[in-house]
């Protein structure tokens, strides 16, 4: 599903991707490979970045959010690793574990200021 916003909840467990546009919303759980929280292998955190990556492609704006570094981390490894992700996280925020619904409604009120934002230009 190609949507236009995507909003990413993550710690090093696990992410909650939630992709919607006005008539669609697609929630999926993408969970780490490594069982035990900062478990310090980096082949295991690699590909969980790759995975959450994956689904994020076709998305043309994604909030970040989390209680933890992970998000950082993720941020910093698009970067580096998958450029055209990187390009469309637009902003990197803290929460603590909300439900898929509730990532929604925080993802809508956040695009609908960042869209009104980069709409006039004498914001920026």
């Amino acid at each position: 599903m190609s949507t236009f916003h995507a909003v990413v909840w993550m710690d090093h467990q696990e992410a909650h991707v939630v992709m919607f546009d006005r008539a669609h919303i697609q929630a999926q759980r993408i969970r780490s490979r490594s069982h035990h929280k900062h478990q310090g292998q980096a082949n295991d955190t690699a590909a969980f970045f790759a995975d959450v990556a994956t689904a994020l492609n076709g998305t043309h704006e994604v909030l970040l959010t989390g209680s933890g570094g992970a998000r950082n981390e993720f941020r910093a490894w698009c970067i580096q690793n998958r450029p055209t992700v990187a390009q469309v996280i637009v902003d990197n925020v803290p929460s603590d574990h909300p439900t898929d619904p509730q990532l929604v409604a925080l993802a809508k009120q956040y695009f609908k200021a960042f869209d009104a934002m980069a709409a006039d230009p004498s914001r920026l």
